[in-house]
Order: structure tokens, then C-alpha cells, then sequence
């Protein structure tokens, strides 16, 4: 089975796409696939949100500047068939070092390419920080899918609208033809409310049946989560934030085609 790499990106923060990448990852891992979380956000929230610290060196720093090999900064994390490459502030660099260096796009897809190749990960996800810099370029040109969380608000689709059209030209421009939208995930749904509700119509209005089936709730165990170092699966699996990830987690799987795990 091939490697799928997902990254999870919008430039708008607060709309829950760490959440989104550690709660997938996790459950993806919990229901018997193999998964690597990659953590490319100088914030480095997906590092402290399995359990690891973070720490100097550990990330993807070194390796995106050509010094070492990326696979070397592969950690373990407590939870089974779930493994990290942490974050950490010095990746806010690499904004401007990898602007002057050459194959500025390809740098994170050709320290992958190796880590693909061993086939020890059914899916590689990315996360990336809330702008649309030389990082998270770097995310979409090693990606083969984006999943893009949509908080359920007002002024949701302007953090989609230009993300689309970003992988429309690196596809059309050809440096990365294969890059497609897997799908889009409405965050921090209230089913009380009205706005929440319109802003899911107008989501779908505009793209269909990418839409995840999945709502992801709000929910304080889900907010509460992070501070443990726990996904919501292995802080409060019977949580209504835990029910939605895994679903979602099951949807994903379907649409990559992922043989049924044994988990």
C-alpha cells in the first residue's frame, strides 16, 4: 500500500487545525493504521498535544536546510503505531533561510521521500501553521491531499477560497500535479445555533460532497484535552469530541481507500 501524506492547513487560525491533525492522527493510529505526524508549526501545539516536549533540534529544521536526515528525528509517542517529528520555534527561521535556497518548495517532499520509500506509514500528516508561508508551501508541494478545517463562522470561507486556489496553481503550474482536496472538516459546531447551521449550507453550496459527513462539536473535553498531552481518544474516549474525530478518522480512511485495519 502506498504512503498517503494529508496536509491539514488553513491560513486563519483558531479554527481548530491542530486539533484536527493530533485527534486524526491518534485515531487513525488507535483504529490500526500506521501514522506519522509531522510538525512543521514553530508553535509546535501537536508536539505538546501527543505528550513530547519540545525540544531544540528534534524538529525538521536541520533536515530542511540539508544538515542530517529526517527520519532521524522520528519519536515514539505513548500511544501504538502513532510516531512524531516535533516542532519547535527555530522552524520560524526557515521562513526566510529556505526563501534564499534553492528548491525552496521541494525541501520538506524530498526529506519525505526517503521516509515514504521504507513504507513503515500508511498515512503522513502535516501540520502546518495558520498563514500560507514557505512552510506550508512546502507542505502542499510534499502532499499527495489537504484536508482544510473550516470553523463554523462567519467568515469561514475566506480562509478556504484562497488556500484553493494556492493548490490550483502549484497543480496547474505543475509542482505538484498530483496535490487534490481530500475533503473539508466544519469545526466547532453548535447545532443550537443558526449561524452554525447557515455556514454548513453555504460550506456545502460550495463544495459538495467534499465536505466531511463529520461535524467536529464543541466540546470542553476536546478543549481540555491538550493541556494533558492526550488526544481526545485517550483522554475521554466516550466524549463527544472523541466520537466525532473517530468517525471523521473512518471517513478519512474511505477516501483514501485504506485496507480495513486489524485494530
Amino acid at each position: 500500500m502506498p504512503t498517503h501524506i494529508i496536509a491539514v492547513a488553513n491560513q486563519k487560525g483558531g479554527v481548530g487545525k491542530t486539533t484536527t491533525t493530533v485527534n486524526l492522527a491518534a485515531c487513525l493510529a488507535a483504529q490500526g493504521r500506521r501514522v506519522l505526524l509531522v510538525d512543521i508549526d514553530p508553535q509546535a501545539n501537536a508536539t505538546s498535544g501527543v505528550g513530547l516536549e519540545k525540544r531544540e533540534g528534534a524538529s525538521a529544521y536541520r533536515p530542511l536546510l540539508g544538515e542530517g536526515m529526517l527520519a532521524e528525528k522520528i519519536q515514539h509517542t505513548a500511544f501504538e503505531r502513532l510516531d512524531v517529528i516535533s516542532g519547535e520555534v527555530d522552524l520560524c527561521g526557515l521562513e526566510v533561510e529556505l526563501a534564499r535556497a534553492e528548491n525552496h518548495l521541494q525541501r520538506l517532499r524530498l526529506a519525505l521521500d526517503p521516509i515514504r520509500a521504507t513504507g513503515n506509514y500508511d498515512v503522513i500528516l502535516l501540520d502546518n501553521p495558520p498563514s500560507l508561508g514557505i512552510l506550508t508551501l512546502n507542505a502542499f508541494v510534499a502532499a499527495d491531499w489537504v484536508i482544510v478545517p473550516l470553523q463554523c463562522e462567519y467568515y469561514a470561507l475566506e480562509g478556504i477560497s484562497m488556500a484553493n486556489r494556492i493548490l490550483g496553481q502549484l497543480r496547474d503550474g505543475g509542482v505538484n500535479p498530483r496535490l487534490a482536496l481530500l475533503g473539508v472538516v466544519m469545526t466547532m459546531f453548535d447545532r443550537r445555533t443558526r449561524l452554525a447551521v447557515q455556514v454548513v449550507e453555504e460550506v456545502r453550496q460550495h463544495f459538495g460532497e467534499l465536505v466531511f459527513e463529520t461535524y467536529i462539536p464543541r466540546n470542553s473535553r476536546l478543549a481540555e484535552a491538550p493541556s494533558h498531552g492526550k488526544p481526545i481518544i485517550h483522554y475521554d474516549k466516550y466524549s463527544k469530541g472523541a466520537a466525532a474525530y473517530d468517525v471523521l478518522a473512518q471517513e478519512v480512511a474511505t477516501r483514501l481507500k485504506l485496507p480495513n485495519s486489524g485494530a
